[in-house]
């Protein structure tokens, strides 16, 4: 997994984020096991208490669930995981059309951007 850690915005925060962002875009499939926390944090290059945290936030929204003796496992429940997803598109979409507004443009004129781009991809 690629980390982006950045600094100005707490990192148990990122860590969430990313993780979430994997998990819903299947790099962790459907009841597939995680690395263990210390795996982990090391590769993100944080404290594996942070990571512990940040796995334990993604275990209270259902995302992940821990097996007391084999480790932690992405939740098989696709309503869950689609809930998660599109709880992610609409921040990202809300937080790209308020930059855009802040640029001075309107929904309309946001919407034909799209297309143009669109258009040309």
């Amino acid at each position: 997994m690629n980390w982006n850690i950045t600094a100005g915005r707490p990192v148990y925060v990122q860590l969430v984020e990313q993780l979430e962002l994997a998990l819903v875009a299947g790099e962790f499939p459907p009841g597939s096991r995680i690395p263990p926390v210390r795996e982990l944090a090391a590769d993100a290059g944080v404290n594996p208490n942070t990571m512990q945290r940040a796995l334990a936030e993604l275990e209270r929204t259902g995302l992940v669930y821990t097996q007391r003796t084999a480790g932690r496992f992405v939740t098989e429940d696709a309503a869950v995981i689609d809930s998660a997803k599109q709880e992610l598109a609409h921040q990202q979409v809300g937080a790209f059309l308020r930059r855009m507004e802040r640029m001075g443009y309107d929904r309309e004129q946001t919407a034909q951007l799209v297309r143009s781009w669109e258009e040309e991809a």
